[in-house]
């Protein structure tokens, strides 16, 4: 077994490689970049060392840099984690013509599944299921446009040696084909040194399921069941489960072979991916392989109880399989939820900062639940405009979908992260929507139950209820704080009243509150009562209260006359007032946010790639304006109107701040 693994990579992954290397008896070396000097992996590595500038393409996924690395260190191996270099044939090569084992498949099949055109006519060749597509390299976009129509709109454009949502687009007409075109191209050379697109249809309605595989080098190739990976928004997978809802056993198992034989057919060893598009009537068509470990492989590991990376060093190290397919099941339900520095009242776009606060739940492991935390960040570290915007990954394991579902909903509640905009209040809208408790998804359904983007999730009157009647009894308590902390003399409990007004999403809980020494009873004005019993006190970001003898987790802030309250999707601002407070409220006048249109914004912070336009330009609906790079993503900015720019403020290669003005318009 090795002594020493070099981890090509940063962020979660390189820890998550670090801690099996690390229960092997292991040692690891990180390397980094100037963005990640103060890294989480660097600090958990026994060596690290610096390989670059901040950008991605000076340090990361440099060869001669991780191969400067490698011998100053004396790594026996190196694993590549996912993206960067993980599938890329010439470094997989530099390392065999150097004596140091690369934990992943021989560079020829990665030469031949990590190319997506080169892999899907040798799927064909295996017998395996394809989508029909332009497997030809594609010259420009007046040729995009043409190979679009005859295989028919819409249709998928994609990166050759893409991965993780990069270098993707769906066009559904000329223009986006040749828009799609530019970009792809363009993000794939940022992110991969690879600019190679091919065309494909687009399966309306699908599915994405994908089958883990895992080779040793003595001609064992077995299966590790599916992952259901449908939650996507721009391509990119957001939640994941392992088993799928929607697969029955003779399509797991026809999936799984024909995942196997491919992987035969390469001479693939190590753990890999083949991903499928699976329609609604089970038939299902190759989409890739991905030839390293993916992003959503912990479910499988808690399905399982597989540790993937582990089994990736000792197939590497030359070690059999030491399990057979018929010992492979599938014990629970596991969920994994992506949490992004993205926020989604911004229609998910990249936020950056420092993390004030990251507190996640507790991980646990029982006979009855599992959380695990997969995550390469720590409170007061900053989040980096120079790579891919995940914080963490979060999963929960039970024995049913609906208990995983509910474990999931529990940790998303006590999960804390401040200082950046995020997705959590997504991902809590999404455990708690009813398509997603049924399992009746598709890669559609952030697009069909969110088309005007994500702004908060409503909840039903019992939560309403439930969450008044808390902020109720929290504000009693913050009362008696205040009047002990004002000096008012005699019982503080007494000076503080028992009728207020709990005004919350648009509605008005006229409620009366009396106290004892084990909680406090809530009684609405139509005569409904709830028992609310907590340790809460002023200062706490979290509350974890009993309503009724039901669980419910508040995160809390402050604000004038009451609290922002969040939980399970919705951000609630919450005013706690006397009666009187309450009817003087009603006449005060609403405060309109300021008129922006004249001006286009910059959404995000990133970089300017490209100002389509000029001053006195008279632009049309749609018509695009900007394209504006972050987090390795490019986003092109439309015009909603039409109109003429009256002023441009910014040029190619300036970088923005949120809502800086690019554009000015008459």
């Amino acid at each position: 077994m090795f002594k020493k693994i070099l981890i090509a990579n940063r962020g979660e992954i390189a820890c998550r490689v670090i801690k099996s290397a690390k229960k092997m008896g292991i040692k690891t070396v990180a390397v980094y970049s100037d963005a990640d000097r103060n890294a989480l992996h660097v600090r958990m590595a026994d060596e690290a060392v610096h390989i670059g500038p901040s950008p991605a393409a000076q340090s990361y996924i440099v060869i001669d840099k991780i191969m400067d690395a490698i011998r100053q260190t004396g790594a026996e191996a190196v694993h590549p984690g996912y993206g960067f270099l993980s599938e890329n044939r010439a470094f997989a090569a530099a390392l065999e013509a150097e004596g140091v084992v690369f934990v992943g498949p021989p560079s020829s099949a990665i030469e031949a599944m990590g190319d997506k055109i080169t892999s899907k006519k040798l799927a064909q060749e295996a017998g395996v299921s394809t989508v029909p597509g332009y497997m030809g390299l594609i010259a420009d976009a007046d040729e995009a446009v043409k190979i679009s129509n005859q295989i028919g709109y819409p249709v998928m454009i994609k990166a050759s040696a893409g991965g993780g949502g990069k270098g993707m687009r769906i066009a559904w007409n000329d223009q986006e084909a040749r828009e799609g075109f530019g970009s792809s191209k363009n993000e794939a050379a940022a992110s991969f040194g690879d600019d190679r697109i091919f065309i494909e249809k687009f399966v309306t309605q699908p599915r994405h399921i994908e089958i883990q595989v895992l080779a040793d080098k003595h001609g064992n190739v077995l299966y590790l069941n599916e992952r259901e990976c449908s939650i996507q928004r721009r391509n990119q997978k957001v939640i994941e489960e392992a088993p799928s809802p929607f697969l029955d056993e003779a399509t797991r198992k026809a999936m799984g072979e024909q995942a196997c034989a491919l992987a035969r057919a390469v001479g693939y060893t190590s753990a890999g991916t083949v991903e499928f598009i699976v329609d609604g009537n089970r038939n299902f068509y190759f989409l890739e392989m991905n030839t390293r470990l993916q992003v959503e492989h912990p479910v499988t590991e808690l399905i399982t109880g597989i540790d993937l990376v582990e089994q990736m060093i000792r197939v590497a190290a030359g070690e059999p399989l030491p399990f057979a397919q018929k010992d492979i099941g599938i014990n629970g339900w596991a969920i994994e939820s992506r949490l992004y520095a993205e926020d989604p009242y911004r229609n998910f776009l990249p936020s950056i900062g420092r993390l004030t606060r990251y507190r996640p739940p507790v991980e646990s492991v029982t006979d009855k639940a599992v959380v695990r935390n997969d995550t390469g960040v720590y409170e007061g570290g900053e989040i980096s405009m120079f790579y891919d915007p995940m914080i963490a990954k979060l999963c929960t394991w039970a024995p049913t979908r609906s208990e995983a579902i509910e474990q999931m909903r529990q940790a998303l509640d006590t999960f804390e992260v401040e200082g950046i905009g995020h997705n959590l209040p997504f991902l809590s809208a999404v455990m708690d929507h009813e398509r997603f408790e049924t399992g009746n998804i598709t890669t559609a359904f952030i697009a069909e139950e969110y088309p005007e983007g994500f702004a908060g999730a409503v909840l039903d009157q019992a939560l309403l209820r439930k969450v008044a009647a808390s902020a109720a009894a929290m504000n009693r308590v913050a009362e008696i704080r205040r009047s002990r902390i004002s000096g008012r003399l005699g019982n503080h409990e007494r000076q503080v009243g028992d009728e207020w007004v709990v005004s919350l999403q648009g509605h008005d809980y006229p409620v009366k509150i009396s106290a004892d020494r084990d909680g406090a009873t809530v009684t609405f004005a139509d005569g409904e009562r709830k028992r609310v019993v907590s340790d809460w006190v002023p200062g706490q970001s979290l509350a974890v209260l009993s309503v009724d003898g039901e669980r419910v987790v508040l995160k809390v802030g402050k604000q004038p006359s009451g609290f922002r309250l969040r939980t399970r999707g919705a951000d609630l601002k919450v005013h706690v007032r006397t009666p009187r407070q309450a009817e003087l409220a009603k006449l005060m006048p609403e405060k309109l946010p300021p008129d922006t249109s004249r001006f286009l914004l910059c959404p995000m912070p990133g970089l300017i790639v490209k100002v389509n336009v000029a001053e006195g330009d008279e632009v049309q609906d749609g018509q695009a304006l900007a394209t504006v790079e972050a987090m390795k993503m490019e986003n092109i900015l439309r015009a909603e109107r039409k109109g003429i720019v009256r002023k441009v403020n910014a040029k190619a290669g300036d970088s923005l701040k949120v809502d800086d003005i690019i554009l000015e318009f008459e």
